[in-house]
């Protein structure tokens, strides 16, 4: 039977994924291929890693029935409640579990990238349980928007380097961990924080991550006694927490599955991040996928409002949903994840993320049958995101009815 679950044995997803690394990394990398499924699959590890997932990130998450939400479009709508773990995202899943892997490898440095800072702060919040030592990369850009994170990051012992080049934000922050890793390649682990990177990154963050669609399975059985959703719905930037969302419905065909992409200004309007619309195959950071780029392979600069989507690539395992069509893609303007994000905090009392909000979008792009079951992912709060919504919040409350 055909899975889109994990990738070959060389990390290929269809044509997608790969490890395209430079010569001094290849040992690094070669290392975690040989031994990643071993250790974390190793029972030992798995008592250890869903022991603090219960016990320290506060799972399960809920997966609460917006009966507001449901009743305003006329369906079944249920919150995966991500916003609701330890450090108010999903990214702690797959922190504490490579920073355990980076124990078990004996490495002592843990280094990361971060965009809207929740990858940055969840490793912070490892590397201080754990006692290692933790630099975190940011873009410049996104270290002004997202102040409250990076005083986090601080607060819990992490060095914060800003990155200065290009846009200054996440695709910039990624470049300056990669040639930090090169230059410490023997005691350091690299924590990506998405589904991207070369292999064996996209599976490894995948398989962290998959306890979000894992648990939605056995939490829809208690409400409705049925496993499945009829939708499932996640925004994507790299896609770590719609390949969690997604991972065990990609092979149950009659699950619908939805990725909601940073529209920008517009898809036409040469600000924006909606890689499926406007990327070709190209290799950033690692591996083989859908780059925005220009004919001669340069990296167009991506625009969000979110600075946790605004990536000019996909991850390898969301390409192939893609060309497949296993996954249908929205473009969602900053404007209209803006009017979501505040709806919902009006109508049920939950501020989401600016990222979150995104998904939150398709609701009103897309009509669903009145009993059908649709499952977002709210990947995480909206805290992060106060300045950004206290600037736009006269503009937008009067829009939403």
């Amino acid at each position: 039977m055909k899975t889109y679950k994990n990738p070959d044995k060389n990390g290929y997803y269809g044509e997608f994924g790969g490890a395209f690394v430079p010569e001094m990394l290849y040992p690094n990398v070669e290392v975690l291929q040989g031994q990643y499924l071993d250790i974390i699959n190793s029972e030992e590890f798995q008592t250890e890693f869903r022991d603090l997932l219960k016990n320290y990130v506060g799972r399960a998450t809920p997966l609460y029935f917006s009966k507001n939400l449901s009743e305003k479009y006329q369906t079944q709508v249920y919150l995966k409640r991500e916003d609701l773990n330890h450090t108010g995202a999903h990214k702690i899943n797959n922190a504490l579990g490579q920073v355990l892997l980076a124990k078990k490898l004996g490495k002592k440095r843990i280094i990361a990238e971060t965009g809207a800072g929740q990858h940055g702060v969840a490793t912070a919040t490892a590397c201080a349980l754990m006692n290692l030592e933790c630099i975190v990369y940011m873009g410049e850009v996104d270290i002004a928007r997202q102040a409250p994170n990076v005083g986090r990051m601080k607060m819990l012992g992490a060095t914060v380097i800003p990155a200065t080049s290009g846009s200054k934000t996440l695709k910039d922050a990624v470049n300056e961990a990669l040639r930090d890793w090169i230059n410490n390649a023997a005691t350091t682990h690299y924590i990506i924080g998405s589904v991207v990177g070369p292999h064996p990154f996209p599976d490894l963050v995948a398989r962290f991550q998959s306890v979000i669609s894992e648990e939605i399975k056995w939490q829809l059985k208690e409400k409705i006694g049925r496993e499945n959703p009829d939708y499932v719905i996640a925004c994507v930037g790299g896609g770590s927490n719609a390949a969690g969302t997604f991972y065990h419905f990609v092979d149950e065909p009659s699950v619908k599955i939805i990725a909601a992409e940073a529209g920008g200004f517009g898809l036409d309007s040469g600000k924006s991040a909606a890689t499926t619309f406007l990327g070709t195959l190209g290799v950033l950071h690692g591996s083989k996928s859908l780059v925005m780029q220009t004919e001669d392979g340069q990296v167009i600069e991506p625009h969000s409002i979110s600075a946790g989507l605004d990536y000019p690539g996909i991850g390898p395992f969301h390409a192939h949903l893609f060309t497949e069509k296993r996954t249908e893609f929205f473009s969602i303007t900053d404007d209209e994840a803006l009017k979501s994000a505040f709806e919902l905090t009006k109508i049920e009392g939950i501020i989401p993320a600016l990222e979150s909000a995104h998904a939150l979008a398709v609701l009103e792009k897309k009509k669903f049958g009145k009993e059908e079951v649709v499952v977002i992912c709210l990947s995480g709060r909206g805290d992060k995101d106060m300045e950004t919504y206290l600037s736009k919040l006269s503009i937008i409350s009067s829009q939403i009815k």
